[in-house]
């Protein structure tokens, strides 16, 4: 992405600071915030308001080859040196294959009403294709069970980017149209094993990061590299697969089941850079439509957003080609593909600024230039953790209004928000962690005074884990895990006690009762650091022992043997 970070954005706009004198009733507190966006709106959430956190297979899991699981595509990809930052691996993650009921425990210390998980495919499918796992679908049976036992809602997505490796080898992944079947094969197969028990379904976690950075970038697995063409292919694909397993669950699990399917779109937001200039306020619509409208434009309309059309068909027929690089729907396919989800879920972490650029259309062809913006960021933003996260709340209002206005005010489940952090050493107290959540999901509760239907919030993530290319340097998590300890014990940061507050009050009753809250989340998280700072010292002399004695030991051995082999010389 590009950020030009040096740029000073901030003079462009107007900042407002909120100084509350007067005592305002909820409803002129409401209208203040519509004038100042970044003002704080106490309030509290609908009834049955669904509060959750979530983390994914791969990532968490571990037990790459274990118990009967095939491959996959990750598996292949860290394996590979050079991929991945450290050449670090989810080989064991964080041992969450073993640690089902330790990590219930933490999810019931939240008070959650729900947990997002996925299903690994190749666990319970090692190739993709027919052969079951029967390990592996017990696995997630007795998960699931254990979830529902603690009165804790299963929300589950079938895949969240760990495609089995065979599929990959012997068809290309998702540039091949067969997918679609085998996927939905898959697919029906979880709803005839835990569709009994399991009522939300999500087809597909953030697909645009499995187009973008798996076939356009190979930044991520498999890690082609098809500029310009593969990110839409694999799109295309992935939303016709998306389709076909909706109708597959309306057709033959719906009646009985009276369950939900929906698929999670990752999106940032993007803002006109001048709110006067009407090519960057059409740069910024561009910016939407290219991320988020990639795939729910389809689903809600029909068929793919304008922008993506006029732009990609644009540069295409610039380029000398027949016909657009972005693929086509039929008739046929529109409208099988047009209405096809119960919920939206949405993950959402940042904001840019978005200004007009133009890219010339014979360069080497790519998703990114195919846009014809740049990306930018305004300097006073925190950003405490990853490099492309910055803290903006104010653009997910902002967001939500777009998709209230843009796809007739569908049911929406927030799937994934939360902030990194990337430091050396171990930071149990993060405050930053508790600013972001207080910014953003304070951001939701106006934006369901706006009347946007949102039934949950899924905060990212229960623990650190796997980020991917990233290895283990970036971390999500409300719980820190020693990964040098072979045991991958379990911390609380601040964070846990803050969201367990935010949760039990359903929202923010009181300017002195969330301050409270976050003077008792510090206080406790100095305990817990001097918990885990005496545990890592024991882990350390543990390792001490472990390694260093018996070297040591070793060293003396064959000393000895050398000076008895040079007295024995001597004396012979």
């Amino acid at each position: 992405m590009t950020k030009l970070t040096g740029m000073k954005i901030y003079t462009l706009r107007t900042w407002y600071t909120l100084v509350l004198a007067l005592h305002l009733n909820t409803a002129e507190d409401f209208q203040w915030t519509k004038i100042n966006p970044s003002s704080f709106y106490y309030g509290t959430f609908p009834p049955g308001f669904s509060w959750g956190v979530g983390s994914s297979a791969y990532q968490t899991e571990g037990a790459w080859d274990v118990d009967g699981k095939g491959p996959s595509i990750w598996d292949a990809f860290t394996h590979t040196k050079g991929k991945v930052f450290r050449n670090e691996t989810g080989d064991s993650a964080c041992d969450g294959y073993y640690k089902v009921q330790d990590d219930i425990q933490l999810l019931k210390e939240l008070n959650v009403n729900h947990y997002l998980l996925s299903i690994s495919w190749p666990r319970i499918m090692p190739t993709g294709i027919k052969k079951l796992n029967e390990k592996g679908i017990q696995f997630y049976n007795d998960t699931i069970n254990s979830l529902l036992e603690s009165s804790i809602i299963p929300i589950v997505s079938l895949y969240h980017w760990d495609l089995p490796q065979v599929l990959q080898e012997k068809y290309g992944g998702w540039q091949n149209i067969s997918m679609i079947n085998y996927f939905n094969d898959y697919a029906n197969l979880c709803f005839e094993k835990f569709g009994d028990r399991v009522k939300h379904w999500i087809t597909f976690s953030n697909p645009w990061a499995v187009a973008e950075k798996g076939y356009e970038t190979g930044e991520h697995a498999p890690g082609l590299k098809l500029g310009g063409c593969g990110a839409y292919k694999a799109a295309h694909h992935i939303i016709k697969t998306h389709a076909k397993v909706w109708h597959s669950y309306n057709n033959t699990w719906r009646s009985e089941q009276q369950g939900m399917v929906g698929i999670s779109l990752t999106t940032g937001w993007g803002e006109p850079i001048d709110p006067h200039s009407q090519a960057d306020i059409d740069a910024a619509e561009r910016y939407i439509q290219f991320h988020l409208g990639w795939f729910a434009n389809p689903i809600y309309r029909g068929d793919y957003p304008e922008a993506m059309k006029n732009y990609v068909g644009r540069k295409s027929a610039q380029q000398g080609l027949g016909t657009s690089r972005l693929p086509t729907f039929s008739v046929q396919e529109k409208i099988y593909i047009k209405g096809t989800s119960d919920f939206l879920g949405i993950g959402h972490f940042t904001t840019r600024y978005v200004t007009q650029k133009s890219f010339p259309s014979l360069q080497v062809s790519s998703y990114h230039m195919d846009q014809d913006l740049a990306e930018l960021v305004d300097p006073k933003w925190p950003a405490p953790g990853s490099k492309w996260l910055y803290s903006v709340p104010w653009g997910f209002r902002r967001l939500l209004n777009f998709i209230k206005t843009q796809y007739g005010n569908p049911l929406i489940y927030v799937t994934e928000n939360g902030v990194s952090e990337k430091v050396q050493c171990t930071q149990l107290c993060d405050e930053w962690r508790i600013e972001y959540l207080k910014g953003y999901i304070n951001e939701i509760l106006k934006a369901l005074n706006d009347g946007v239907n949102v039934r949950g919030y899924t905060a990212w993530s229960l623990l650190d884990k796997f980020e991917w290319n990233k290895g283990f340097s970036e971390r999500f998590g409300f719980y820190h895990v020693d990964f040098k300890n072979k045991n991958k014990p379990r911390y609380p940061k601040a964070s846990v006690d803050y969201y367990k507050n935010i949760i039990s009050a359903n929202g923010f009753p009181n300017p002195r009762e969330v301050e409270n809250w976050h003077q008792k989340a510090m206080d406790t998280c100095s305990i817990t650091h001097q918990l885990l700072d005496a545990d890592s010292l024991v882990t350390h002399m543990e390792m001490v022992t472990e390694i260093v004695l018996p070297t040591i030991f070793t060293l003396c051995i064959l000393i000895s043997i050398v000076l008895l082999l040079f007295f024995l010389q001597n004396h012979s």
